[in-house]
């Protein structure tokens, strides 16, 4: 998949009711006679249809507004990475927003009726229907049935494979998030059924075989198209799925995360050079073998101000964090929608010579008297659509950056080898992991950031990850980890709904199954607590 086809790739639907040929210059529009029978019959079309799967982490539609993939609720809100974003940092110490429709996720009082919490479990449901229509046709015997056959064949068991990772991940961010979720596969029969539901450690179990499964089908690291993922995609997803592995299913698997971040470190990859460079409006150069620049990012949901056209992605990160105080038109957009800021507690964790500490005083307050007021707390202003050269995004009116958003860094898999070492796993050194933790700190602080033996302790990775990986969408799982997302015994401002924080009940280290899918199917149960 090159960067054109997914930022060019428009098409909204289901795959099993409708698509397009793909055109020869890419410009995709919907031909709702199309069906998934006669879809198939021709391979110039598999590419297109993989890249509906994957611009569906980017993508709400059609077109920005108006021709929605799913329904009920604020399109530009339902963006995949904007709701995974909003779940995973708006209920920690990370991000605080001054919108009152998102106040139930950071004061931790969400139910089972909370929109926030629903569209994400739509978009992750949306992405697996995707993905297991896609499967489903690209079976040996069905591609044989097309008469698809030589290097055609070849390519299309790469997409296959492509798609079982995304499906797998997908499935992760649902074992993550929701835990006890429904389970639907491309063997299930196609049309309306109720799909039986899995427990956590058995949906565990299922991720971990299918990326095992796909590990030796995937492209090797390195070597794909941008963005398209490779075998070290997969590796990240393990090394993150062992990482957690004690909250997930009781049993600890650190030697599994240490083997696994070990398999992308030594993929060759390497750090980019500058911090803020890897969130500018051409970070897609450091995604990318070719250029003659570090490949630092493992696989980003692509972004263009021009064709991914969302008010989700880096558009609501970049928006979201400017407001009147801010020139705009110095990040590349044409204004700010005064939203997002950090808590001071993160703040806090910050010395000022760290490149990383990317945030804006002037005209705030670091404490947050009330979450609805903009100036009160400091915006973190890490993403930007100014490219590494000064110039502005692509598009004319600075309105949709051309950032993309980076799922996966080597940065995450040095911090995950520390951890993981210093929590017991085997397969590893805690030299190599204090080697790791400096070359990022070196980077964050011009060559003078080296901590000693004696500081390397998993409180220091903690915040170090905060520190390194803030906004990025990790800080919930981390917490949850640390046994501090719930727990009093860390607060920040507004946790639990009060200014000073408070601890709340433990059944929140999940989301619950939204309401509507409760209704709509008898086999679910809900998640304890709700």
């Amino acid at each position: 998949m090159t960067s054109n086809i997914i930022k060019k790739m428009v098409v909204a639907g289901g795959i099993a009711l409708s698509m397009t040929a793909c055109t020869d210059d890419l410009n995709l529009a919907p031909q709702y006679e199309v069906t998934s029978a006669s879809l198939y019959k021709d391979f110039a079309n598999y590419k297109s249809v993989l890249a509906k799967i994957y611009g569906g982490y980017a993508l709400t539609g059609l077109k920005t507004d108006g021709a929605p993939d799913l329904s009920g609720f604020d399109e530009g809100k339902s963006n995949y990475i904007r709701a995974y974003w909003t779940l995973q940092e708006l209920s920690t110490d990370e991000a605080v927003i001054a919108w009152s429709d998102v106040f139930p996720i950071h004061n931790m009082n969400w139910n089972s009726g909370t929109e926030a919490v629903r569209m994400m479990y739509d978009r992750i449901f949306y992405q697996v229907a995707l993905t297991n229509e896609f499967i489903r046709n690209t079976t040996d015997a069905r591609l044989a049935e097309n008469g698809i056959t030589g290097a055609n064949l070849e390519e299309a068991r790469n997409y296959r494979a492509e798609a079982r990772f995304l499906r797998a991940m997908t499935y992760w961010h649902a074992l993550d998030l929701y835990g006890n979720v429904p389970f639907v596969t491309e063997t299930d029969p196609i049309g309306f059924f109720n799909p039986p539901q899995i427990s956590r450690a058995e949906l565990f179990a299922w991720v971990e075989s299918e990326l095992l499964a796909v590990e030796a089908e995937l492209v090797p690291a390195r070597q794909n198209e941008y963005p398209r993922a490779d075998k070290a995609a997969a590796w990240m997803v393990l090394a993150k799925l062992y990482l957690n592995a004690e909250v997930y299913t009781g049993q600890a698997r650190y030697t599994d995360a240490i083997t696994y971040s070990k398999k992308v470190i030594d993929a060759g990859y390497t750090l980019a050079p500058e911090y803020p460079e890897l969130f500018m409006a051409d970070n897609d150069r450091y995604a990318r073998t070719t250029g003659g620049v570090p490949q630092e990012i493992i696989l980003p949901v692509a972004f263009d101000g021009r064709r991914t056209t969302s008010w989700g992605g880096t558009t609501f990160l970049i928006h979201a964090s400017l407001g009147p105080e801010h020139n705009a038109a110095a990040f590349g957009m044409n204004g700010g929608w005064g939203g997002l800021r950090a808590t001071p507690e993160v703040i806090d964790l910050f010395n000022t010579s760290d490149e990383r500490a990317i945030y804006h005083t002037e005209g705030h307050t670091k404490e947050i008297e009330a979450i609805s007021n903009f100036a009160n707390g400091y915006p973190l202003n890490k993403y930007t659509n100014i490219t590494s050269t000064g110039a502005p995004g692509s598009d004319p009116g600075l309105n949709f950056p051309d950032t993309d958003f980076p799922l996966f860094r080597l940065a995450d898999a040095y911090l995950m080898y520390a951890e993981a070492v210093l929590r017991g796993g085997t397969g590893g050194d805690r030299a190599t992991a204090l080697g790791y933790v400096n070359m990022l700190r070196n980077r964050a602080f011009n060559g003078a950031g080296s901590i000693s033996d004696a500081q390397l302790t998993l409180n220091f990775i903690l915040n170090e990850r905060a520190r390194e990986l803030h906004w990025e969408g990790h800080r919930r799982t981390d917490l949850i980890r640390y046994g501090l997302f719930t727990s009093s015994n860390y607060l920040w401002a507004w946790k639990g709904g009060v200014p000073a924080g408070r601890g709340v009940a433990d059944y929140r280290r999940l989301y619950p199954i939204p309401a509507s899918d409760l209704a709509a199917n008898p086999n679910l149960k809900q998640n304890t607590g709700y």
